[in-house]
């Protein structure tokens, strides 16, 4: 890897005070409730909601390709050069710039644009895991675009992005992949015993808890970071059902701890942003509060766990996964 930020050393990981990017924060938001709302409309259902989210991209966040008749399309916000960006399989290509202006305004475009592509779409025109939830086409009271806020935040992602695909190698049972929900504006990576759990209670706002016996329909440990619960964001960690003994469960780093008021492990990001190895801090934390969940939980852990590297000694050198450095 070259350039001046390396994996793994703190300068890769980007200051962002929550504080000073709320309003932008919560305009983007809205609108990736939307087009994760355009996905969730043309998609079949994968268990656990899986065909919903989004994921990081090499210039910000992508749905990948989502089907439409015998093609697909796909839409990412481009946190590089602030647009969002909609193409087809047949070489359609419309743009929606990323810039301040009401959620009302970026609804019509993106809905515009879609139509421009021959993609009409109907989506359920209000947020889901807000408190309060404005239609999209009269939302005016969000309106506020950072591109420095929105670059930094794709960079926060990112290191989270790289330590949780990495995390996630670690495991062989079913185990999700590292994504974007936009419901709750979070990266999750989640991992799953294979035993069914009981059904959830619900009540997450503006959403019917059918939505959640779907997501939680199987015991499980998710972890990820969102732009929340600490004063840079937080990386959290919690069990499904949560099991006797997890919260009192020893975990790394010394920053880690157990919030009874979320219930779950959170690590200020910014603990893992100022560590010598912040690619070690989070990865521990990762690991033991998986572990949690795991060893209180009565996990099957040799089925479920293997090391990434088990054939490397097979190898050839040339085939052997690039790290960095190497």
């Amino acid at each position: 890897m070259t350039g001046e930020h390396t994996a793994g050393t703190p300068s890769a990981w980007p200051a962002l005070r929550v504080a000073d990017w709320t309003d932008t924060r919560d305009t983007l938001h809205m609108w990736l409730q939307i087009v994760g709302k355009v996905r969730l409309a043309h998609a079949p259902l994968l268990n656990h909601w899986w065909q919903v989210t989004s994921y990081v991209s090499p210039r910000g966040l992508t749905t990948s390709a989502i089907p439409f008749g015998s093609g697909v399309f796909d839409i990412e916000f481009d946190f590089i050069d602030h647009q969002l960006v909609v193409r087809t399989s047949d070489g359609g290509v419309r743009t929606v710039a990323l810039e301040s202006r009401p959620v009302a305004d970026f609804y019509r475009e993106t809905m515009q644009a879609l139509r421009e592509l021959g993609i009409p779409t109907t989506i359920q025109p209000s947020p889901n895991e807000v408190e309060v939830a404005v239609p999209f086409a009269e939302d005016d009271r969000h309106d506020t675009y950072d591109p420095g806020a929105a670059h930094l935040f794709w960079q926060q992602l990112l290191q989270a992005d790289r330590v949780l695909g990495e995390f996630r190698s670690y495991f062989v049972g079913k185990v999700s992949p590292v994504h974007f929900f936009w419901g709750a504006m979070d990266l999750a990576c989640t991992r799953f015993s294979g035993r069914a759990a009981p059904p959830h209670p619900g009540g997450a706002p503006n959403c019917g808890d059918w939505v959640m016996e779907e997501g939680y329909s199987r015991e499980l440990s998710s972890c990820g970071f969102w732009p929340g619960g600490g004063e840079e964001g937080a990386f959290y960690a919690y069990a499904y059902p949560e099991p006797d003994g997890f919260a009192g469960h020893a975990v790394a780093p010394d920053a880690a701890f157990y919030s009874k008021d979320n219930g779950q492990f959170l690590l200020p990001y910014e603990a893992v942003r100022t560590a010598d190895d912040p690619d070690r801090a989070l990865a521990s934390f990762l690991h033991t509060t998986y572990e949690a969940a795991a060893v209180h939980g009565g996990w099957d852990r040799a089925a479920l766990e293997d090391d990434p590297d088990r054939w490397a000694p097979r190898r050839p050198r040339h085939h052997r996964r690039q790290r960095e450095g190497d």
